[in-house]
């Protein structure tokens, strides 16, 4: 059956304009109903069981679907995270200008790793989950670009980790992408519609 029809197919468990967008680009209906979690202490507990960045980023997936989707009976709810990762440490998006600077300043002239997860969920339950990755490099800029870039991008700059935004003013931080670009941008979205495929919410 097709979704566009039906109206919304999916209920999207977060605040994300970027994920929302990417479903209505793709043609999949969606309501937005974000999550209410506490990230930043299940992200600390998970880090003291010393937790890999892929878990961390699944478990953050799961836990916004499952709270919504305890709200939504009968309804596929999907929540995503993503975690950036450099030398076995996470960043976190950043608070305000200064810590941008001070972040895009440790990345610049590296290699670091995105790890975006999604899962969606029926009645409080899991059915399908995914972790896409990518590896980025960074080219080394001078501390001029950097301070047009953040002028430029303003407080968009604060709105995701690593604080860029590769569809736009972001590419030019970088010399080397190498993985999915939806993955990039915060969710497996090949990976989701095959799955709203496999499981008739879309036409095949």
């Amino acid at each position: 059956m097709s979704g566009s029809a039906l109206g919304p197919v999916l209920v999207l468990a977060s605040a994300s304009a970027a994920r929302a967008a990417m479903l209505a680009a793709a043609g999949v209906p969606a309501e937005t109903q974000p999550a209410r979690i506490d990230e930043a202490a299940v992200k600390a507990a998970l880090l003291a069981e010393s937790a890999p960045p892929r878990d961390i980023a699944d478990k953050l997936a799961e836990l916004k679907a499952l709270r919504v989707s305890a709200r939504r009976p009968g309804r596929l709810v999907l929540g995503a995270d993503q975690v950036l990762v450099r030398h076995g440490r996470l960043y976190d998006k950043p608070g305000d200008r200064a810590a941008a600077r001070a972040q895009l300043a440790e990345l610049r002239g590296g290699t670091h790793e995105l790890l975006s997860a999604a899962v969606v969920a029926r009645d409080a339950q899991p059915l399908w989950r995914h972790v896409g990755s990518a590896r980025l490099t960074m080219r080394p800029f001078t501390d001029r670009f950097l301070d047009e870039y953040l002028d430029r991008l303003g407080d968009l700059a604060l709105t995701s980790v690593g604080c860029y935004h590769l569809e736009g003013l972001g590419a030019q931080l970088f010399s080397r992408v190498e993985g999915d670009f939806f993955t990039v941008l915060g969710l497996p979205l090949l990976e989701l519609l095959g799955f709203l495929r496999a499981h008739e919410v879309l036409t095949e």
